[in-house]
Protein backbone atom coordinates (compact mmCIF):
# COMPACT_ATOMS: atom_id res chain seq x y z
CA UNK A 1 0.00 0.00 0.00
CA UNK A 2 1.41 3.51 -0.99
CA UNK A 3 0.60 6.49 1.35
CA UNK A 4 0.51 9.65 -0.56
CA UNK A 5 2.46 11.98 0.96
CA UNK A 6 0.74 15.21 0.71
CA UNK A 7 2.54 16.90 3.61
CA UNK A 8 6.36 15.47 2.13
CA UNK A 9 5.34 16.53 -1.58
CA UNK A 10 3.96 19.89 -0.43
CA UNK A 11 7.67 20.91 0.98
CA UNK A 12 9.25 19.13 -1.69
CA UNK A 13 7.16 21.55 -3.96
CA UNK A 14 7.89 24.76 -1.62
CA UNK A 15 11.71 24.01 -2.16
CA UNK A 16 11.77 23.79 -5.57
CA UNK A 17 9.34 26.91 -6.04
CA UNK A 18 11.90 28.97 -3.16
CA UNK A 19 14.75 28.08 -5.40
CA UNK A 20 12.78 29.60 -8.46
CA UNK A 21 12.14 32.76 -6.69
CA UNK A 22 15.71 33.05 -5.34
CA UNK A 23 17.25 32.71 -9.67
CA UNK A 24 14.81 35.49 -10.44
CA UNK A 25 15.61 37.64 -7.62
CA UNK A 26 19.03 37.12 -8.40
CA UNK A 27 18.15 38.81 -11.89
CA UNK A 28 16.87 41.75 -10.39
CA UNK A 29 13.05 40.96 -9.68
CA UNK A 30 10.69 41.86 -6.76
CA UNK A 31 9.57 38.94 -4.84
CA UNK A 32 6.18 37.62 -5.70
CA UNK A 33 3.69 39.19 -3.74
CA UNK A 34 0.45 37.25 -2.50
CA UNK A 35 -2.46 39.06 -0.29
CA UNK A 36 -4.61 37.79 1.75
CA UNK A 37 -7.68 39.12 3.01
CA UNK A 38 -9.07 37.98 6.38
CA UNK A 39 -12.87 39.57 7.75
CA UNK A 40 -13.70 38.61 11.24
CA UNK A 41 -12.30 36.53 13.80
CA UNK A 42 -13.32 32.68 12.76
CA UNK A 43 -10.88 30.59 14.18
CA UNK A 44 -10.01 27.78 11.51
CA UNK A 45 -9.85 30.94 8.81
CA UNK A 46 -7.17 32.18 11.17
CA UNK A 47 -5.24 28.98 11.13
CA UNK A 48 -5.36 28.57 7.58
CA UNK A 49 -3.90 32.34 6.95
CA UNK A 50 -1.11 31.56 9.67
CA UNK A 51 -0.34 28.43 7.44
CA UNK A 52 -0.01 30.20 4.02
CA UNK A 53 1.60 32.85 5.81
CA UNK A 54 4.36 30.52 7.01
CA UNK A 55 4.11 28.56 3.95
CA UNK A 56 5.26 31.64 1.97
CA UNK A 57 8.42 32.12 3.84
CA UNK A 58 9.64 29.04 3.34
CA UNK A 59 8.75 29.45 -0.62
CA UNK A 60 10.52 33.21 -0.40
CA UNK A 61 6.88 34.31 -1.51
CA UNK A 62 6.22 37.86 0.18
CA UNK A 63 2.93 37.69 1.98
CA UNK A 64 0.50 39.77 3.82
CA UNK A 65 -2.78 39.24 5.70
CA UNK A 66 -5.23 42.15 5.92
CA UNK A 67 -6.47 41.18 8.70
CA UNK A 68 -10.37 43.11 9.08
CA UNK A 69 -12.82 43.71 11.26
CA UNK A 70 -16.52 41.97 11.32
CA UNK A 71 -18.51 44.77 10.77
CA UNK A 72 -15.96 45.54 7.35
CA UNK A 73 -18.45 46.73 4.89
CA UNK A 74 -19.46 45.37 1.63
CA UNK A 75 -18.05 48.78 0.04
CA UNK A 76 -14.76 48.57 1.94
CA UNK A 77 -13.66 45.29 1.05
CA UNK A 78 -14.25 45.79 -2.33
CA UNK A 79 -12.75 48.97 -1.98
CA UNK A 80 -9.62 46.96 -0.54
CA UNK A 81 -9.73 44.43 -3.35
CA UNK A 82 -9.39 47.53 -6.45
CA UNK A 83 -6.21 48.97 -4.84
CA UNK A 84 -4.94 45.19 -4.84
CA UNK A 85 -6.08 44.71 -8.31
CA UNK A 86 -3.84 48.43 -9.37
CA UNK A 87 -1.03 47.26 -7.12
CA UNK A 88 2.03 46.03 -9.51
CA UNK A 89 3.57 44.28 -6.62
CA UNK A 90 0.56 42.08 -5.82
CA UNK A 91 0.07 39.12 -7.71
CA UNK A 92 -1.74 37.09 -5.97
CA UNK A 93 -5.30 38.10 -3.96
CA UNK A 94 -7.16 35.30 -2.03
CA UNK A 95 -10.44 36.12 -0.08
CA UNK A 96 -10.51 34.37 2.86
CA UNK A 97 -14.17 32.03 3.21
CA UNK A 98 -16.20 32.24 4.84
CA UNK A 99 -16.89 35.74 5.14
CA UNK A 100 -19.62 37.46 8.18
CA UNK A 101 -23.05 36.73 7.17
CA UNK A 102 -23.44 40.20 5.93
CA UNK A 103 -21.49 40.49 3.20
CA UNK A 104 -22.19 38.54 -0.49
CA UNK A 105 -18.61 36.74 -1.39
CA UNK A 106 -19.95 36.20 -5.36
CA UNK A 107 -19.15 40.10 -6.61
CA UNK A 108 -16.19 40.31 -4.21
CA UNK A 109 -14.91 37.32 -5.71
CA UNK A 110 -15.78 38.24 -9.67
CA UNK A 111 -14.07 41.94 -8.64
CA UNK A 112 -10.35 39.97 -8.36
CA UNK A 113 -8.55 40.28 -11.43
CA UNK A 114 -8.78 37.04 -12.71
CA UNK A 115 -5.09 37.28 -13.46
CA UNK A 116 -4.62 37.36 -9.44
CA UNK A 117 -7.50 35.16 -8.52
CA UNK A 118 -4.57 32.63 -7.39
CA UNK A 119 -7.68 30.69 -5.94
CA UNK A 120 -9.01 29.89 -9.07
CA UNK A 121 -12.48 30.52 -8.36
CA UNK A 122 -13.32 33.57 -11.17
CA UNK A 123 -15.88 32.90 -13.48
CA UNK A 124 -12.87 33.59 -16.21
CA UNK A 125 -10.78 30.61 -14.63
CA UNK A 126 -13.47 28.45 -14.69
CA UNK A 127 -14.39 28.76 -17.81
CA UNK A 128 -10.94 28.38 -19.18
CA UNK A 129 -10.95 25.06 -16.93
CA UNK A 130 -13.81 23.86 -18.64
CA UNK A 131 -12.91 24.63 -21.91
CA UNK A 132 -9.41 23.43 -21.51
CA UNK A 133 -7.87 27.10 -21.92
CA UNK A 134 -4.82 28.23 -19.65
CA UNK A 135 -5.89 30.08 -16.33
CA UNK A 136 -5.59 29.32 -12.36
CA UNK A 137 -7.11 25.90 -11.37
CA UNK A 138 -8.72 25.95 -7.76
CA UNK A 139 -6.32 24.98 -5.65
CA UNK A 140 -7.65 21.52 -3.64
CA UNK A 141 -8.46 19.79 -6.82
CA UNK A 142 -5.34 20.95 -8.44
CA UNK A 143 -3.34 19.90 -5.55
CA UNK A 144 -4.67 16.70 -5.94
CA UNK A 145 -4.01 16.09 -9.33
CA UNK A 146 -0.46 17.17 -8.58
CA UNK A 147 0.14 14.61 -5.77
CA UNK A 148 -0.99 11.76 -8.33
CA UNK A 149 1.14 12.71 -10.57
CA UNK A 150 4.35 12.75 -8.25
CA UNK A 151 3.40 9.54 -7.62
CA UNK A 152 3.16 8.11 -10.94
CA UNK A 153 -0.74 7.85 -10.57
CA UNK A 154 -1.87 8.40 -13.77
CA UNK A 155 -6.03 7.78 -14.26
CA UNK A 156 -5.94 7.75 -17.68
CA UNK A 157 -8.16 5.14 -19.24
CA UNK A 158 -9.42 4.54 -15.80
CA UNK A 159 -12.93 4.61 -14.29
CA UNK A 160 -12.65 7.73 -11.18
CA UNK A 161 -15.57 8.13 -9.39
CA UNK A 162 -15.84 11.80 -7.55
CA UNK A 163 -18.24 11.98 -4.37
CA UNK A 164 -18.95 15.63 -3.79
CA UNK A 165 -19.96 18.24 -6.54
CA UNK A 166 -18.85 21.41 -4.89
CA UNK A 167 -17.73 24.40 -6.62
CA UNK A 168 -14.52 24.50 -4.93
CA UNK A 169 -13.98 20.84 -5.10
CA UNK A 170 -15.95 18.47 -6.26
CA UNK A 171 -16.74 19.76 -10.18
CA UNK A 172 -13.47 20.92 -10.78
CA UNK A 173 -12.51 17.59 -10.41
CA UNK A 174 -14.59 16.02 -12.06
CA UNK A 175 -13.31 18.24 -15.34
CA UNK A 176 -9.47 18.03 -14.64
CA UNK A 177 -10.06 14.27 -14.63
CA UNK A 178 -11.83 14.11 -17.77
CA UNK A 179 -9.31 16.76 -19.58
CA UNK A 180 -7.34 15.30 -22.49
CA UNK A 181 -3.57 14.43 -21.36
CA UNK A 182 -1.59 12.17 -19.32
CA UNK A 183 -3.10 13.40 -16.15
CA UNK A 184 -6.55 13.41 -17.66
CA UNK A 185 -8.13 11.09 -19.84
CA UNK A 186 -10.38 9.01 -17.22
CA UNK A 187 -13.88 8.42 -17.83
CA UNK A 188 -15.58 10.41 -14.60
CA UNK A 189 -18.54 9.32 -12.77
CA UNK A 190 -20.08 12.95 -10.32
CA UNK A 191 -22.11 11.26 -6.90
CA UNK A 192 -23.61 13.62 -4.55
CA UNK A 193 -26.10 13.42 -1.30
CA UNK A 194 -28.98 12.61 -4.13
CA UNK A 195 -26.73 9.49 -5.42
CA UNK A 196 -28.36 6.44 -5.17
CA UNK A 197 -26.29 3.65 -4.16
CA UNK A 198 -23.50 5.18 -3.82
CA UNK A 199 -21.36 1.63 -3.49
CA UNK A 200 -22.62 0.74 -6.79
CA UNK A 201 -20.58 3.24 -8.25
CA UNK A 202 -17.32 3.09 -5.89
CA UNK A 203 -16.83 -0.91 -5.94
CA UNK A 204 -16.21 -0.30 -9.79
CA UNK A 205 -14.10 2.83 -9.57
CA UNK A 206 -10.23 2.62 -10.24
CA UNK A 207 -9.58 5.76 -7.91
CA UNK A 208 -12.31 7.32 -5.70
CA UNK A 209 -12.14 10.81 -4.60
CA UNK A 210 -14.06 11.59 -0.85
CA UNK A 211 -14.90 15.08 -1.03
CA UNK A 212 -18.56 15.54 0.62
CA UNK A 213 -17.40 16.57 4.33
CA UNK A 214 -19.25 13.52 5.59
CA UNK A 215 -16.98 11.28 8.22
CA UNK A 216 -15.95 8.04 7.36
CA UNK A 217 -18.15 7.74 5.01
CA UNK A 218 -16.28 5.60 2.06
CA UNK A 219 -15.84 1.71 4.02
CA UNK A 220 -13.77 -0.86 2.86
CA UNK A 221 -16.57 -2.65 1.47
CA UNK A 222 -17.33 0.22 -0.93
CA UNK A 223 -14.03 -0.11 -2.72
CA UNK A 224 -12.85 -2.89 -4.97
CA UNK A 225 -9.23 -4.38 -4.51
CA UNK A 226 -6.49 -1.79 -5.57
CA UNK A 227 -8.03 0.85 -5.96
CA UNK A 228 -7.00 4.25 -5.55
CA UNK A 229 -8.45 6.67 -2.48
CA UNK A 230 -7.95 9.93 -2.22
CA UNK A 231 -9.72 11.77 0.86
CA UNK A 232 -10.37 15.72 0.63
CA UNK A 233 -12.16 15.81 3.99
CA UNK A 234 -11.30 16.67 7.03
CA UNK A 235 -14.67 16.45 9.89
CA UNK A 236 -13.81 17.41 13.34
CA UNK A 237 -15.48 14.71 15.75
CA UNK A 238 -15.40 13.18 19.16
CA UNK A 239 -12.54 11.15 18.46
CA UNK A 240 -10.45 13.91 16.82
CA UNK A 241 -9.55 14.85 13.21
CA UNK A 242 -10.50 12.19 10.24
CA UNK A 243 -11.69 12.22 6.68
CA UNK A 244 -14.22 11.52 4.53
CA UNK A 245 -12.74 7.52 4.20
CA UNK A 246 -12.09 5.16 6.69
CA UNK A 247 -8.52 4.78 6.87
CA UNK A 248 -8.00 1.95 8.64
CA UNK A 249 -10.88 -0.50 7.13
CA UNK A 250 -9.07 0.36 3.45
CA UNK A 251 -5.19 0.82 4.33
CA UNK A 252 -4.91 -3.06 3.31
CA UNK A 253 -7.21 -3.19 0.32
CA UNK A 254 -6.23 -0.15 -1.34
CA UNK A 255 -2.98 0.50 -4.04
CA UNK A 256 -2.73 3.92 -2.50
CA UNK A 257 -4.72 6.41 -0.03
CA UNK A 258 -3.90 9.55 1.17
CA UNK A 259 -3.91 10.10 4.93
CA UNK A 260 -6.09 12.89 6.96
CA UNK A 261 -4.48 15.24 8.03
CA UNK A 262 -1.36 15.11 6.04
CA UNK A 263 -2.70 14.24 2.17
CA UNK A 264 -4.45 16.81 0.51
CA UNK A 265 -4.63 19.07 2.78
CA UNK A 266 -0.85 20.56 2.51
CA UNK A 267 -1.41 20.06 -1.03
CA UNK A 268 -3.70 22.87 -1.61
CA UNK A 269 -1.44 25.36 0.00
CA UNK A 270 1.36 24.38 -2.07
CA UNK A 271 -0.94 24.50 -5.08
CA UNK A 272 -1.30 28.62 -4.23
CA UNK A 273 1.77 28.87 -4.11
CA UNK A 274 2.61 27.75 -7.23
CA UNK A 275 -0.67 29.70 -8.66
CA UNK A 276 0.97 32.23 -7.01
CA UNK A 277 4.29 31.90 -8.66
CA UNK A 278 3.01 31.30 -12.20
CA UNK A 279 0.83 34.67 -12.07
CA UNK A 280 4.10 36.35 -10.73
CA UNK A 281 6.37 35.23 -13.92
CA UNK A 282 3.65 36.42 -16.15
CA UNK A 283 3.64 39.73 -14.50
CA UNK A 284 7.30 40.23 -14.62
CA UNK A 285 7.56 38.23 -17.99
CA UNK A 286 9.51 35.24 -17.12
CA UNK A 287 6.87 32.83 -18.52
CA UNK A 288 8.55 29.64 -19.67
Amino acid sequence: MILLDGKATAQTIREEIAAEVRTLTAAGNRQPGLHVILVGDDPASAIYVRNKERACEAASIASEAHRLPASTTQDELASLIRQLNEREDVDGILLQLPLPGHLDATPLLEAIDPSKDVDGFHPVNVGNLVLGREGFRSCTPAGVMVLLERYGLSPAGKHAVVIGRSNIVGKPLAIMLGQPGPMGNATVTLCHSRTPDLAEHTRRADFVFAAVGRAKLVTADMVKEGAVVVDVGMNRTDEGLCGDVDFESLQDKVHAITPVPGGVGPMTIAQLLSNTLAAYKRRIGAEG
